[in-house]
C-alpha cells in the first residue's frame, strides 16, 4: 500500500482518532446506557444489534489496539481491557461481542502485511471474527493451502467481513503437521446458526463451515511463532501491544467482561435492593443484606485489580523492550482465573438474597448472573488448571533435570 493510501486512511479515522486512554474511556462510558437498554433485544436477536456494532466503529473502540499504519491507535491491552469492563457493565454479551471485534485486529496485525493490506488497504474499518480451536484440515497447494473444516464459537460472525481460523497442516498420508491459522473473507465460509444457549445469548458465537476454501500463503500465519511472539507484523510493528505473546496473561480480555459484568449486577443490585421491602421491612437495613453487599464489593473491586495488575505489568515490560517472562505468565493467568472466580462469588452471593422478583425474565439480575457464569465458564479461565500450572512453575515441578 502506498504512503498517499495510508495518509487517506489516517484522515478518513482522523474524526475519530483517540490518543489517550482517558479519551477512549470517557467513549465507552457514554454507551453504557446504551447498551444497558439494547441488552433485552440483544438476547433476543441472539447476537449483538447492528446499532451496537456501528457504535463501536463510529466512536473508534474498535481501533485501541489497530496498528497505527491502518488508522489505529496502538493503545495497550490494558486500556483495551478496561474498554471491555466498562462496556460488560451496560451488556455482557455486547461488551463480549466488542471484546471480539476489538482485539482481533491485534491478531491481524501479527500476519505478513500483505495480508493486513487485504483486510484494511481500502476499508480500515473492516471488522474480523475469530475461531482458535485447531479443527481446520490445510491441504499443502502450490501458493498457498486448502481448508476445510466446521469451526465453532465464532463470536460476532454475522458482524464480521473476514474470519480467522485454526488447524493443522495434513499430508497426504493423514499426517498431522504445523498449526496454522487461516484467513479468508465471510463471503467464502457457510454460517451455521446454532447459537442457543443460557448465558452471553446475545454474543452470535456461531459455527462456520469452510469447504475447499483456497487461502494464499500470506494469508496462513504459523501458529508457533506467533504464539512466541516471532510472526511477521510483530517483527514489523513497534508499538509494545503488538508484541504481547498470546496464551498466559493474555487471558484477562475474557476477565474484563466478567469483572464489568459483575460491576453492573452489584450497581443493579443496590439500585433495586435499596427501597425494597420485605415483610412490611426494609431490605436495606438487614445486616446480613449489609454485610453480603461488602463482602461482594469487596471481591469484586479485588478481582478488577488483581488481572488489571497483571496485564499493567507485562506492558510495562514490553515498553521496556523486555520479553514477557514465564513467570508473568503463569501469574498473569493465575490472577486472570481467579479474579473471574471472586467475580462468581459476589454475584451468586448477592442473587442468593435478591429475592424473587429477580427469577422473573424481566429481571436484569438474571440475566447478569447468567452472564457472568457463562463468561467464566471460557475455558481460557479455568481456575484449577491455572492454579496448578502456577504451582508447577513456582515448584519447579516442570523442570527437567
Amino acid at each position: 500500500m502506498n504512503v498517499m493510501a495510508l495518509e487517506t486512511l489516517r484522515d478518513a479515522a482522523g474524526a475519530m482518532r483517540a490518543q489517550t486512554r482517558e479519551e477512549v474511556l470517557a467513549r465507552a462510558q457514554t454507551l453504557v446506557p446504551v447498551l444497558a437498554e439494547r441488552s433485552q433485544a440483544c438476547e433476543e436477536l441472539r447476537c449483538a444489534p447492528a446499532e451496537t456494532v456501528r457504535d463501536f466503529v463510529d466512536h473508534g473502540l474498535l481501533r485501541v489496539c489497530q496498528p497505527a499504519r491502518y488508522g489505529g491507535y496502538d493503545l495497550g491491552y490494558d486500556v483495551l481491557c478496561e474498554v471491555i469492563q466498562t462496556l460488560a457493565r451496560g451488556c455482557g454479551s455486547q461488551a463480549w461481542v466488542y471484546m471480539v471485534l476489538a482485539d482481533n485486529p491485534l491478531k491481524l496485525s501479527a500476519y505478513d502485511l500483505q495480508a493486513q493490506d487485504d483486510v484494511w488497504a481500502q476499508d480500515s474499518t473492516q471488522k474480523l471474527c475469530v475461531a482458535v480451536s485447531p479443527v481446520g484440515r490445510a491441504t499443502q497447494v502450490e501458493g498457498g493451502v486448502i481448508w476445510n473444516g466446521v469451526h465453532g464459537f465464532s463470536s460476532g460472525i454475522d458482524h464480521a467481513d473476514w474470519v480467522m481460523c485454526g488447524g493443522y497442516v495434513y499430508a497426504s498420508d493423514g499426517k498431522r503437521g504445523r498449526g496454522l491459522m487461516a484467513l479468508m473473507p465471510t463471503s467464502d465460509v457457510s454460517i451455521i446458526d446454532d447459537w442457543q444457549v443460557m448465558g452471553l445469548a446475545g454474543t452470535g458465537s456461531k459455527s462456520f463451515e469452510v469447504k475447499n476454501v483456497f487461502v494464499p500463503t500470506h494469508r496462513t500465519l504459523d501458529k508457533k511463532a506467533n504464539d512466541e511472539g516471532r510472526a511477521p507484523g510483530t517483527l514489523f510493528y513497534s508499538a509494545p501491544v503488538t508484541k504481547l505473546p498470546r496464551g498466559g496473561v493474555s487471558a484477562v480480555s475474557y476477565t474484563a467482561v466478567v469483572v464489568g459484568v459483575a460491576q453492573g449486577f452489584l450497581q443493579n443490585f443496590c439500585e433495586i435492593t435499596s427501597p425494597r421491602l420485605s415483610r412490611e421491612k426494609s431490605v436495606a437495613q438487614n445486616p446480613g443484606i449489609q454485610l453480603s453487599v461488602g463482602q461482594a464489593a469487596a471481591e469484586i473491586e479485588a478481582a478488577e485489580r488483581m488481572y488489571l495488575g497483571a496485564i499493567r505489568e507485562t506492558m510495562e515490560t514490553l515498553a521496556r523492550g523486555e520479553e514477557v517472562s514465564a513467570h508473568q505468565h503463569a501469574q498473569g493467568k493465575r490472577n486472570a482465573c481467579y479474579a473471574a472466580q471472586l467475580c462468581l462469588n459476589a454475584v451468586q452471593r448477592l442473587y442468593n438474597i435478591a429475592g424473587g422478583r429477580a427469577l422473573h425474565n424481566s429481571s436484569v439480575l438474571q440475566r447478569q448472573f447468567r452472564d457472568c457464569f457463562a463468561a467464566a465458564a471460557h475455558h481460557s479461565l479455568v481456575w484449577e488448571s491455572a492454579a496448578m500450572d502456577y504451582g508447577k512453575y513456582v515448584l519447579g515441578a516442570d523442570r527437567k533435570d
